[in-house]
């Protein structure tokens, strides 16, 4: 009977006529999560900015053999929300400065705030400035629906519910967030990269326990992050700026 109930669940997912919410795709809006000055203090331009759109692959639709890997995953996050890892994830919603802050200063070692860390927090600051520019344009590309719109179920973060149904799940925002700070963050301490890497991987596997992300939301969101922080290294305030904050990190590790 399982058998049976497991292949007419496939069926209705890859065989049946796409949801009325798959096909209001366009009519989504994009993302709208540039903060007031965000512009003023990123490290980079929208036009500097690589462009996701010319080297992502378009996101797995459904009856494509890729669709499977995301409606699997998505059912996997689904069994793990009432564990200690679904509480990690839903604590993983939020994306403010004073988060990420707290998430990863035992990976790094030490505590992460403006009055302890000044050139590192004013680092992740504007780093953060420029992945919210970087997810408004990567997400300009096309409306994808959520997994909890798509398959029309709750989440454990009812308060973000409708505030993101209408926004675009490909790539994910958080990850981008998340991922960027992650390899930043591990080469001021190269020494913990491994700690610190698994944090910010972390992070972005909660949006799939959470359901707001597709496993390949997520994914691609891990590869524009990685051509952003590369294109990064290319600019001098970024340089400038990481140069004062591993110095910063070495003068209080050796406190």
């Amino acid at each position: 009977m399982k058998k049976i109930l497991f292949i007419l669940a496939m069926a209705s997912i890859f065989l049946c006529p796409t949801s009325r919410a798959e096909e209001d795709v366009a009519a989504l809006s994009g993302s709208n999560n540039i903060f007031a000055g965000d512009r003023d203090i990123a490290f980079l331009t929208e036009d500097e900015i690589p462009t996701g759109a010319k080297f992502l692959p378009l996101p797995p639709k459904p009856g494509e053999a890729s669709f499977y890997n995301d409606w699997m995953r998505y059912e996997w996050g689904k069994t793990m929300r009432d564990t200690e890892r679904g509480k990690q994830a839903r604590e993983d919603a939020v994306h403010t400065l004073e988060y990420f802050a707290k998430i990863y200063a035992e990976p790094l070692g030490i505590t992460i705030s403006k009055e302890n860390t000044p050139e590192i927090y004013k680092l992740l600051d504007r780093l953060l400035a420029t992945t919210r520019l970087c997810n408004q344009k990567s997400k300009s590309r096309l409306m994808r629906v959520r997994p909890f719109v798509k398959f029309n179920e709750p989440t454990p973060v009812p308060e973000d519910e409708e505030r993101l149904k209408t926004n675009s799940s490909y790539p994910s925002g958080h990850t981008t967030m998340g991922w960027a700070i992650a390899l930043v963050l591990s080469e001021i301490n190269p020494a913990r990269q491994d700690e610190i890497l698994k944090r910010g991987f972390e992070y972005g596997e909660s949006r799939v326990i959470v359901g707001f992300h597709f496993q390949s939301d997520v994914d691609a969101a891990r590869v524009i992050t990685s051509a952003l922080v590369n294109r990064l290294h290319a600019n001098n305030e970024f340089v400038n700026q990481m140069q004062k904050a591993k110095a910063e990190f070495l003068a209080k590790s050796a406190e």
